[in-house]
């Protein structure tokens, strides 16, 4: 009895697990679809990731390398205050204190010369002579004809007197007496035409004979004996005979920019230095101004006397004028590799808060080659942009690069 209750415990027992196998096998094969579907969409979505995420974070990178490349990287200076007093340098014109052309005031032929060029004369001295037939001719027929005038004079007054002294007796008419009084005076008037003319052609005959009008130095001779001597009177070419220079002393003229006339005034000293005297100084004394901005130019005229008593300076030579000039505002120095020439005008690009660009116009003085002079515009707290490329716009913004190890501006 107890082995076979034993028995029937085991075989239900058995049967109960064989139950339970098939519940378990039965709900695993209805779990598996959605772990299969879940596993799936995991592996597509890492797969979808992988592949956009990458191009997201380029496509980020990118905008934010565009960005920062959109900013241009610029370097700054700052501006170098110039001397109260600078030294400005100008080139000039030397010139002699007299030049003057010689030329004729009769016509004819040379008859001689006596100096050539180089030659010193005095005020006064003959430096030729020219012949003059036809003036000579035309003097004695003037001569011949005052005293004709002269004879018909004579009569025309004693027939006057006579005329005057009948006329009292009543023997002639007032009407004949005035006739003859008016005669007298026509007579008269004709002599004196006649003297004139004789005078005006003795004048012309002296100027046979040509003297130096100063004393100076002949730099030119532009005529020869024999050769035919044109005065322009009739409308013919001029004949430039000889050319004297004053050279004992020098007018020297130099063109001021308009920014500096006003300190440009009369008193003022300045040096001249010549290439063929290298280490010497000439000095002069700025004597006169044109009072008048050229408009051509925009510049001054003005006149420097400089002593030459030795003749060591020549006429014609060209000259730099140093000239010490007091500056009545406060003037600033930039390389020229800073400005933008724009249609508006001349303009700088300063950076204003670190990160901004702003252009400002401004007006320059004197070009020193490398580096410009500025008279108006500047504080002298800016910070300039040098190379400033030429879309740079006001408040563009700006990054401003760290200096480099030299210190010295970029070219």
């Amino acid at each position: 009895m107890l082995i076979g209750e034993q028995e029937e415990l085991a075989n239900s027992s058995a049967r109960s697990d064989m139950k339970s196998g098939n519940e378990l096998e039965q709900q695993g094969h209805s779990g598996r679809p959605w772990i299969a579907a879940i596993v799936a969409f995991v592996i597509v979505a890492a797969i979808v990731i992988a592949g956009i995420l990458p191009r997201v974070r380029a496509r980020t990178a990118l905008r934010k390398e565009t960005a920062e490349m959109a900013v241009p990287t610029v370097s700054v200076v700052q501006p170098k205050r110039a001397a109260p007093a600078q030294e400005l340098v100008l080139p000039a014109n030397v010139q002699a204190f007299a030049d003057s052309p010689i030329y004729a005031r009769t016509n004819g032929y040379l008859k001689r010369w006596y100096v050539d060029i180089g030659a010193h004369v005095k005020r006064g001295q003959l430096l030729a002579e020219i012949e003059t037939p036809e003036v000579d001719q035309q003097l004695r027929q003037a001569r011949a004809d005052l005293a004709t005038a002269e004879a018909n004079l004579g009569l025309s007054k004693i027939t006057a007197d006579r005329y005057a002294d009948l006329l009292k007796t009543d023997s002639v008419s007032k009407q004949e007496a005035d006739n003859a009084a008016g005669d007298y005076a026509a007579k008269k008037a004709i002599v004196d035409s006649s003297k004139a003319n004789v005078e005006r052609l003795q004048q012309m005959q002296s100027f046979e004979k040509i003297y130096a009008p100063f004393d100076g130095v002949i730099t030119a001779r532009n005529t020869d004996i024999g050769a035919l001597i044109d005065s322009g009177s009739a409308g013919g070419t001029r004949t430039e005979l000889f050319h004297m220079a004053q050279p004992d002393k020098l007018r020297v003229y130099v063109n001021v920019p308009e920014a500096y006339s006003q300190a440009a005034r009369p008193g003022l000293t300045a040096d001249l230095t010549l290439a063929e005297f290298p280490g010497r100084r000439f000095q002069g004394k700025l004597v006169r101004t044109a009072n008048a901005i050229d408009q051509t130019t925009r510049t001054l005229l003005v006149e420097i006397d400089v002593d030459n008593p030795s003749g060591t300076l020549f006429s014609g030579a060209y000259a730099e004028v140093h000239f010490k000039l007091p500056s009545a505002t406060s003037t600033f120095i930039l390389p020229v590799n800073t400005l933008l020439f724009r249609a508006e005008g001349l303009r700088v690009a300063t950076v204003t808060d670190g990160q901004h660009a702003e252009l400002r116009p401004i007006t320059i003085g004197h070009d020193f080659g490398n580096e410009v002079e500025v008279v108006s515009g500047l504080s002298g707290n800016e910070s300039i942009v040098v190379n400033p490329p030429d879309s740079l716009a006001s408040g563009q913004q700006v990054r401003i690069a760290p200096p480099s190890n030299s210190g010295a501006p970029q070219k």
